[in-house]
């Protein structure tokens, strides 16, 4: 039965029917990956014409997540070089290691290890570029139908990071400055594949099939409409700020959350949706870049793993198509209860509320006052205990009260406060040299 004619109190038996993954195809599929895996680790670059050391292979796309369509098998397999130092160096090298790759594979296939059929999806002077992926599709004896398979390159940003925890500031603040100098943001989202796959992977079963069926529609949309459409991604996205922000629960009403997800399309040009889960506003320099990100035009939906990447594009068109068709579908029978009424839907917020704009210049102010308030003790006792108790105080908040002091400075020159910047500069030398002096009167 279609999906269009399925009614609502059935949709459960549906995923379960025609969209979860059959056992013995996906134990096959994941052995097909381990031997890729495998491949791409232990032999790929061994007899490359310069060292190159692959530091991990992770598996990314709907395997990895778990959210995989029974019929629709993909993967990618993103590989970790060390040789990859940088995101610039990434952008920049990744064609001549993919071009490598492609060659062991073809070596591969010409000694029938495994079978891999190359899809040419490119014009021929696809390779003069820098390509992103390199596509493929690996074919076993005992597997009905091929997997499709896009092996990327990426520099291994997190390091020894664990996928399960937030990662250190710095990390992304290089990610940030990278990306807006290259003018390539979202661009290196594969170096953060591990915390893609572990913000979905860790979801309720029930809310994987959701997904599951979110991604049906989309690819039935995908037939009738064609290109452009918003990112399938996008979709998987908006389905979990709908299960987070309107249920929350391990079993809903699977009708219910299908109907918000559509509504949400429907409501596209007021989306503005983000989490803090790997990333968020207590740095400085990556708080102002998120405020940036999140106040360009909707529809916004920041990748929970890269804040560089506004996964819901900027092809407002291809939202229309797609909101259009949700409204026709909200007719039909998956949306009917058993009496013919509609089925409800959860009450989920078009935007998340940012929080409260900390204002630079009060915020450094703060952090001076206290500075000076320590140098002055200094300059007026007999003891180098205040001057240890600033020492320590700025080895607690990492060298960030400089920036702060800094930043309000700075105001003060660009607002016309010339005056009130040079006294207090002076004020502060002031009582730091008159302290240093009766330190010295003391001890002679």
């Amino acid at each position: 039965m279609a999906l269009r004619k399925t009614p609502a109190r059935d949709l459960d038996k549906f995923i379960e029917e025609h969209l979860l993954p059959d056992t013995d195809f996906s134990r096959r599929v994941r052995a097909a990956v381990g031997t890729l895996c495998a491949f791409l680790k232990e032999r790929c670059f061994r007899n490359a014409s310069h060292p190159v050391r692959v530091s991990k292979v992770v598996k990314g796309g709907s395997s990895g997540k778990g959210t995989a369509l029974r019929g629709r098998s993909d993967a990618d397999l993103v590989v970790f070089l060390n040789n990859l130092t940088s995101f610039d160096e990434q952008f920049n090298r990744r064609a001549e290691f993919l071009e490598e790759i492609k060659k062991q594979l073809e070596a591969c296939q010409r000694e029938q290890q495994f079978r891999v059929i190359f899809k040419v999806q490119s014009p021929w002077w696809f390779w003069w570029f820098t390509p992103r992926a390199l596509s493929f599709t690996l074919s076993d004896p005992y597997l009905q139908q091929e997997v499709e398979f896009d092996v990327l390159l990426a520099y291994d940003a997190l390091g020894h990071s664990s996928k399960y925890s937030k990662p250190e500031p710095h990390i992304y603040a290089r990610l940030i400055h990278e990306c807006t100098n290259l003018k390539r943001e979202g661009e290196f989202s594969t170096c953060f594949t591990e915390l893609q796959r572990s913000f979905l992977k860790q979801r309720p079963p029930k809310l994987k099939s959701l997904i599951r069926l979110v991604k049906h529609w989309y690819q039935l949309c995908k037939e009738k409409l064609g290109n452009p459409l918003p990112p399938q991604y996008a979709l998987e996205l908006l389905t979990v700020h709908a299960w987070e922000r309107g249920c929350g629960e391990t079993y809903f009403n699977t009708a219910e959350g299908f109907k918000t997800v559509l509504q949400l399309v429907m409501e596209y040009q007021k989306l503005c949706v983000y989490w803090t889960v790997y990333y968020d506003f207590n740095d400085q320099f990556i708080s102002d870049y998120l405020y940036r990100q999140l106040q360009k035009t909707r529809p916004v939906i920041l990748d929970p793993a890269d804040p560089t990447g506004n996964v819901a594009s900027e092809d407002l068109d291809g939202w229309q198509r797609l909101a259009g068709e949700a409204e026709a579908w909200l007719q039909y029978p998956c949306f009917k209860n058993w009496d013919g009424s509609p089925v409800g839907f959860w009450n989920v917020p078009m935007e998340v509320k940012l929080p409260p704009v900390q204002d630079g210049f009060f915020h450094g102010f703060r952090f001076f006052l206290v500075f000076l308030l320590l140098v002055v003790l200094f300059g007026i006792s007999n003891s180098f205990l205040p001057l240890l108790i600033l020492l320590l105080f700025v080895w607690l908040k990492n060298s960030k009260i400089f920036l702060s002091i800094l930043t309000f400075l700075v105001n003060c020159l660009v607002s016309g406060c010339y005056c009130l910047c040079l006294c207090l500069c002076l004020g502060f030398w002031g009582c730091l040299l008159f302290g240093f002096l009766k330190q010295g009167a003391v001890s002679r």
